[in-house]
């Protein structure tokens, strides 16, 4: 492995309502920042584990997802660290669930589990299918994205923030869901 990378992992699927919250921070992420050279920022969707190769040289992952809560209203942040996320993806992650625990696992198996992982997400108010994020959830995405960026500063990995001039622009290769949800 070529020294430290972070590897900023959207998930989710955007046809199912809130489910699509990680994969939407991604696109607004990409559109407010720069990311350096060390950092990957990656529209995962739902693909499970198809996502194995962005893995290989990263020490470091940050998953964005919608994260059940049943303790906590839609739209409230969650964070889990370390030991906290494996348990969490078998348990509280939406419908794609079952993707990014295997995917964990079998990055265990190859000797491959990233040196600190970290799950950042927001409770959904909706899984069913539909495009576009319920109310709550929408206005959580942009704190999402500010959360993001704060932790991949602080673990060494400062992200640039674009001129304001910049973020209407495209960015070449994301997935604008700047249409469904209101971003």
């Amino acid at each position: 492995m070529a020294g430290r990378q972070l590897l900023i992992l959207g998930l989710g699927n955007p046809i199912c309502g809130d489910d699509g919250v990680g994969v939407a921070a991604v696109a607004a992420l990409r559109r407010r920042y720069d990311a350096p050279d060390d950092v990957r920022v990656v529209d995962g969707g739902t693909l499970g584990l198809m996502l194995m190769p962005f893995f290989e040289e990263a020490t470091h992952v940050l998953l964005l997802d919608a994260i059940r809560d049943g303790e906590r209203p839609p739209g409230s942040f969650v964070r889990l660290r370390g030991d906290e996320v494996a348990p969490a993806v078998r348990e509280r992650l939406s419908v794609h669930q079952i993707g990014v625990s295997d995917l964990l696992d079998g990055l265990r198996l190859i000797n491959a589990y990233p040196d600190h992982l970290e799950l950042l997400g927001v409770v959904p108010a909706t899984l069913d299918l539909g495009l576009g994020l319920s109310e709550p959830v929408k206005e959580a995405l942009l704190p999402l994205v500010e959360r993001t960026a704060l932790t991949a500063a602080a673990l060494g990995f400062p992200l640039t923030p674009r001129r304001a001039d910049e973020v209407a622009a495209d960015v070449p290769g994301a997935l604008d869901l700047g249409w469904v949800v209101g971003v």
